[in-house]
């Protein structure tokens, strides 16, 4: 039995809109009883806040369990690394519950930990607080790299952001901890429970959700309903082993097991019988 990771701005959905097919690709998982996991850099939301948005959506059988995110992995980490941790953080509610579950006090008195997560209400005085902590000592921890986020108006500061601000002011460097980090990358697969070989990655970004699972050893698809386009494949140093339109596609290829019964081919080509565009090897 394979198991999927799933990225969701790209892939699942386009800001409010579902992506065409993504529903019936997430039926089909689930008729099949193939375990998945929405894997997701964004910071801000609890697990329950992102069930309700898919739920809304059209996603009806979607629990808390099938959500995995920076978060949680950045929380579970911090635990790993010390007893009894605390951390001063730049974040909204997703990081701030993710924490204060595994135990880990926040606080602004003398921190093991400065902790970096999205936020839209970062202020100055805020981060000058996080610079005065790194320079007593505290390690610098961001839930993810993402320079920006993707928005109905645009794209905005993502984490990456905030914390190239704090490395220039602190002189240090931070760890990330969201895709395409091997934490972030072991610790979902460790949920669903299954060996490196079973897991698929669907993205829609090389530099991240690919690259982290290439890194991995994991089966990886890259979507072109987000933001990469083909000609971008051609120029990367690393290749999904396949390249579909959409999860639509998926939804029409997948064995009994979740196996995706689409031949990799070397170069690019589309077949119009199959209505997929599949990529692996070189050109």
């Amino acid at each position: 039995m394979n198991g999927y990771l799933i990225d969701m701005d790209g892939v699942i959905y386009r800001g409010e809109h579902v992506v065409a097919g993504a529903i019936e690709f997430v039926s089909a998982l689930q008729a099949r009883h193939v375990p998945f996991l929405f894997l997701t850099n964004n910071s801000q939301r609890t697990r329950l806040d992102i069930v309700i948005k898919l739920r809304r959506m059209g996603f009806l059988d979607i629990e808390e369990r099938h959500v995995f995110t920076c978060s949680i992995a950045t929380a579970r980490f911090l635990r790993s690394q010390k007893p009894n941790p605390t951390a001063f953080v730049i974040g909204e509610g997703g990081l701030l519950s993710a924490l204060n579950h595994f135990g880990i006090g926040i606080t602004d008195k003398d921190p093991d930990y400065v902790v970096v997560g999205e936020g839209r209400t970062v202020s100055f005085e805020v981060l000058e607080q996080a610079t005065r902590h790194l320079a007593n000592g505290a390690k610098l921890i961001a839930t993810n790299l993402d320079p920006n986020c993707p928005t109905a108006h645009g794209p905005r500061p993502g984490t990456g952001a905030i914390i190239a601000m704090l490395e220039r002011a602190s002189g240090r460097v931070a760890l990330g901890i969201g895709k395409p980090s091997p934490i972030t990358m072991r610790l979902a697969r460790k949920e669903l429970g299954l060996r490196t070989a079973q897991i698929i990655m669907v993205g829609d970004t090389l530099d991240t959700d690919i690259l982290g699972g290439v890194q991995m050893g994991y089966q990886t698809v890259l979507v072109l309903s987000g933001g990469t386009l083909i000609e971008e494949v051609k120029l990367s140093p690393f290749l999904p082993d396949y390249v579909v339109e959409s999860v639509g596609t998926l939804a029409k290829h997948l064995d009994a097991d979740g196996s995706i019964l689409l031949d990799p081919m070397r170069g690019t080509e589309r077949d119009s019988h199959r209505d997929s565009l599949v990529l692996t090897g070189g050109y």
